[in-house]
């Protein structure tokens, strides 16, 4: 399997690309929150969150466009884009760390996304997400290297879709109030670890499934 066979050079680029997203942040949190960033957020001037939007929309894409380029099939490409995503997203935080020492805390607030609403919610919960798809993508991947068929039927997918929407509920429910507040609200856990356990099952019962 050609994706397998890149995975440590995708793995490489994931760490980079990281770097590149984080030193960018580095730049935007000196300009407009020198004091430090904390909630309540000064809002950004809208140009300049219509730039912050499209390097959402144009990473996303540079993302995509390797994991087309890297799968030779469908399930492939699909598989590689989880696995970069969830490096990348998972060395944002580090290298965040590494420059500004931030967050101090895995439970420290983050805006998240901006698209097509704003997501907020603790580190700790993205990590979460990340580290799920990347141990998905790379046993899923591993399995296809076998020879051995990668099966995700319909009752599955909508299986991962369910805990995909309850995941994305616990991050866009109660971001305008938090970015609101001094104190976000608490965070929806119960509905974030129901999300990531639909997502789970469904992930350990396509491992499991032979044909």
């Amino acid at each position: 399997m050609r994706a397998w066979r890149l995975l440590p050079w995708l793995i490489i680029y994931a760490v980079a690309m990281a770097y590149v997203e984080s030193a960018v942040v580095v730049y935007l949190r000196a300009l407009y929150f020198p004091q430090g960033f904390a909630f309540p957020l000064v809002p950004l001037p809208p140009d300049m969150l219509a730039i912050e939007i499209g390097r959402e929309v144009a990473t996303l894409v540079v993302l995509l466009g390797v994991a087309m380029l890297a799968g030779a099939e469908r399930w492939d490409r699909l598989l590689v884009l989880g696995v970069i995503f969830g490096v990348w997203d998972l060395f944002y935080y580090v290298w965040l760390w590494v420059l500004l020492r931030w967050p101090p805390s895995p439970l420290t607030w983050d805006v998240l996304f901006l698209i097509p609403v704003p997501w907020t919610g603790p580190v700790l919960a993205p990590a979460v997400v990340s580290a799920v798809l990347v141990t998905g993508g790379l046993l899923l991947l591993r399995k296809g290297a076998r020879g051995e068929p990668i099966v995700f039927p319909i009752p599955l997918r909508i299986l991962a879709l369910a805990g995909a929407v309850f995941v994305l509920g616990s991050f866009v429910l109660d971001s305008p109030i938090a970015l609101r507040q001094l104190e976000p609200p608490p965070f929806r856990w119960g509905l974030f670890g129901t999300g990531v356990g639909l997502a789970v099952a469904a992930l350990v019962l396509a491992l499991r499934k032979k044909v």
